[in-house]
């Protein structure tokens, strides 16, 4: 994968931005929505946002996968956390799973974990 993910990212955030510029009141409506899903519950955010970097992967959303990804580590993902979550998507994907899974690889490269 030639093209950085770093920056694929970081013009994902800047996409997102101008998402809020234009159509403020619906990415107010899914930031609430997602900001009640994703909080400690049961499960703790982690777990919720690897669930979720899992979900877009089989999905092969680029946007949720590096979105996921970084929300993971946010919440305190360890490499090893983000590789065994990718190891399940791979076991219910196949090749599919491994093809988006090489983006939060590199990802993670880039990010020098």
């Amino acid at each position: 994968m030639a093209e950085s993910q770093k920056e694929l990212n970081e013009n994902r955030m800047r996409n997102l931005g101008r998402f809020a510029e234009l159509l403020p009141n619906v990415l107010k409506q899914v930031r609430n929505q997602g900001a009640e899903a994703y909080k400690d519950g049961v499960l703790d955010a982690k777990t919720k946002r690897l669930m979720a970097m899992a979900i877009a992967l089989g999905a092969g959303c680029r946007n949720c996968v590096l979105g996921q990804a970084t929300y993971a580590l946010e919440c305190g993902a360890t490499k090893e956390e983000i590789l065994e979550t990718i190891s399940v998507v791979v076991s219910m994907r196949g090749t599919t799973g491994i093809a988006e899974s090489l983006r939060v690889i590199q990802l993670l490269d880039e990010l020098g974990k």
